[in-house]
């Protein structure tokens, strides 16, 4: 199967294809330097497998976790382009989760002012989620993807084959974020959670399929793309405020949408989901610490903060509402009916 985002200055392709991983040279222009950024819960065998199809290429492994995503790391990798020689003709290889994705995306949007970038995630979340539409970034402190650009990669090649290594919990993970998409955009993507088998491939394609159609008419998030937030006001919040070395990305954005679904029913339907999955319930938490991070967030302004509500599967409302608002959602609970 194949995708195509087709923005207005580029276009690349999204290819969801098993074995697809073998065949990277079908996408990448292999012949040139190409550094190739990864992480330590990578298993050798995904990370052999693309090297050998790039002549002349180098490995850099950062440590695995969110962690990673800060300036010394940033700094690191651009030190290791520099001391390969690495030139505007060049690219990186982003191999991994969303992590190893928005560090290696930014340091190809920022050495030399930009060098050719390619995404090959290893993780349903970035699978499904955050290895298209080019937002890239790195965290400073607790503040999530507060530093950053929008480049857009070369081409994404997706294997649902490399999900065979991945634990459980980090599959259940990533199957949130599709879940979100469903839930803004796609009730047949909804319905599909609801089977006792689930169809990842299937999954992944409309995940990908509906987020592709949201860059298109939002690149940079002006409009439209802010219904891909659905969940992460308040899930960013409870993750850095908590989260970090607790909690996975995905859990606390399922956290963060039950407190915007707007009816009872769906509601109920969406905890069944979650209870399948295994997530974690929303942790005890103190109002004004969530606050303090949802009004330092990249997305808010100096009054107010856009929010996604969810009343039916597949629709969405988008509302400008105040901190104080915010802070009566937060004071009501998630489990609010």
């Amino acid at each position: 199967m194949q995708l195509n985002v087709n923005l207005k200055d580029c276009a690349y392709p999204i290819t969801i294809q098993r074995n697809a991983l073998n065949n990277i040279q079908e996408t990448i222009q292999t012949n040139r330097k190409i550094m190739i950024i990864t992480d330590s819960g990578v298993p050798q065998k995904w990370i052999d497998i693309v090297s050998s199809q790039c002549l002349d290429s180098f490995i850099v492994t950062i440590p695995n976790g969110e962690q990673s995503k800060c300036f010394k790391q940033y700094e690191e990798l651009l030190l290791e382009a520099i001391e390969h020689e690495m030139t505007r003709k060049d690219a990186i290889i982003a191999l991994g989760g969303g992590v190893v994705g928005d560090l290696a995306g930014f340091v190809a949007a920022t050495y030399m002012r930009g060098i050719d970038f390619y995404n090959i995630p290893t993780t349903l979340l970035s699978q499904v989620d955050s290895s298209v539409g080019g937002k890239v970034a790195i965290d400073a402190g607790n503040y999530k993807n507060i530093v950053g650009a929008f480049w857009q990669p070369k081409a994404v090649i997706i294997d649902p084959n490399v999900l065979s290594t991945l634990p459980q919990r980090h599959i259940n993970n990533g199957l949130v974020e599709a879940l979100k998409t469903g839930l803004i955009q796609d009730k047949e993507l909804v319905e599909l959670f609801k089977q006792d088998d689930l169809d990842i491939d299937q999954i992944i394609y409309r995940s990908i399929n509906v987020k592709r159609k949201v860059v298109e008419q939002d690149e940079r998030e002006s409009s439209l793309r802010k219904i891909l937030n659905f969940g992460h006001t308040i899930g960013h919040a409870i993750e850095g405020a908590y989260g970090l070395d607790t909690y996975l990305h995905g859990e606390c954005v399922a956290m963060g949408m039950l407190f915007f679904i707007d009816n009872k029913e769906l509601k109920e339907d969406v905890l069944k989901i979650y209870e399948k999955l295994h997530l974690p319930k929303v942790p005890d938490y103190d109002v004004d610490t969530l606050m303090n991070f949802i009004q330092h967030d990249k997305k808010s302004s100096s009054s107010s903060i856009t929010i996604v509500l969810v009343k039916q599967a597949g629709t969405y409302e988008l509302q400008e509402v105040s901190y104080d608002t915010i802070k009566t959602y937060l004071e009501r609970g998630p489990y609010e009916k």
